[in-house]
């Protein structure tokens, strides 16, 4: 489908919506291939979700092997929804359900991509800070959700449309390929430096050891993209209501740690330190989490795991798709990896990133 063509589908959804005749103004783009776009019509507004059906590399079958995830492509290998709408459909209705601001669906067709939403404002975490929001009673906030999350009960499949969506587990399969984009992208396009094949086996075998330790919390809904540029500010709703979520299409069942750590170690934002032990202590009791010694060895593991991630990430997405701004970035996400590393958990991957990807450390003092 032509860029024209899509432009005239997205008009005639529209019509059909009963939204037509409203101003639409487009937002800027982040790092997926969906686009946003803001409709006003006098003092309505609303949303629109404009995903183009196949725009992505496959999504995982459910009961796909590793082989067959690994010839699917990295979409199946890391679990994530892709342009698929009725995975943040079915989401958004579910959490809407248990009380959680996610944006209400108006209207839709799924068939083409198209998702009608609430429009939940400007708000976000990330345009109050600095200034106009005291940091710590915004993130107190953040956590209070984060607890009730882990506290709520989701169903194996999110239901929208009459079509469903499971919520598969943030298995070891999803969680090592993300870790090999540092290698793939980082350490390889980026930092120039060769990893051989042994090498590269200690390292999968090392995460391997490292991700036994997720095994002490109960799982539960992790939303995968956590972070003040994805919170918007409702004070006018009531409880963990007060905080709007954006992006949750590619959520799994996991540990709880992970939006922990996207939360306080935030690639786009330096989250005040003298927070991020208040904050986890806040966490561990509102969420009933009885062994704090293993979920904070779990909270190392996982930050490591995100932040080596996010490195190969933002370097694919500097190279791959010229958007070369995620490149100033690099320096606060090897800075929470550096810091990650000093955990005794993580002991064998700190030496491992000592003896073949020095760069990490030079990255990290930028």
């Amino acid at each position: 489908m032509t860029q024209s063509d899509r432009d005239t589908a997205r008009a005639s959804f529209l019509d059909k919506a009963g939204w037509g005749d409203a101003e639409i103004s487009a937002l800027p783009g982040d790092a997926s291939t969906r686009r946003y776009f803001r409709l006003s019509r006098g003092d309505q507004k609303a949303m629109l979700m404009d995903a183009p059906l196949r725009a992505e590399a496959p999504t995982c079958p459910e009961n796909a092997t590793a082989q067959e995830r690994a010839e699917l492509g990295y979409n199946a290998q890391a679990r994530l929804a892709g342009s698929n709408p009725i995975a943040f459909a079915g989401l958004a209705t579910a959490l809407v359900e248990r009380g959680f601001s996610a944006p209400r669906i108006l209207a839709s067709d799924t068939g083409q991509g198209f998702l009608l939403l609430e429009d939940l404002g400007d708000a976000l975490f990330a345009r109050l800070l600095p200034g106009q929001m005291h940091e710590g009673r915004l993130y107190a906030e953040a956590i209070d959700v984060l607890a009730a999350l882990y506290r709520a009960s989701f169903p194996d499949r999110v239901e929208f449309d009459g079509q469903s969506w499971p919520l598969l587990a943030y298995d070891e399969v999803a969680l090592g390929a993300e870790v090999e984009l540092f290698l793939d992208w980082y350490v390889a396009r980026h930092a120039g430096l060769e990893i051989d094949v042994a090498a590269r086996a200690d390292w999968t075998a090392i995460w391997s050891r490292a991700f036994q330790r997720l095994d002490t919390c109960a799982p539960g809904l992790v939303l995968r993209d956590f972070h003040a540029e994805n919170l918007i500010y409702l004070p006018e709703r009531e409880g963990h209501a007060r905080v709007g979520l954006l992006d949750f299409q590619d959520a799994l069942m996991g540990h709880p740690a992970y939006d922990l750590v996207s939360l306080i170690e935030d690639a786009r934002r330096s989250v005040d330190r003298n927070l991020a032990v208040p904050l986890k202590a806040r966490f561990v009791e509102q969420a009933g989490i009885e062994d704090a010694a293993g979920f904070d060895a779990a909270y190392a593991v996982l930050g490591a795991q995100r932040n080596a991630k996010i490195l190969g990430i933002f370097v694919r997405l500097a190279l791959r798709d010229g958007k070369q701004r995620y490149l100033d970035l690099l320096p606060r996400v090897a800075r929470h990896y550096v810091g990650n590393l000093q955990h005794p958990a993580l002991l064998p991957l700190l030496m491992w990133t000592k003896t073949h990807t020095p760069c990490v450390f030079a990255e990290a003092h930028k």
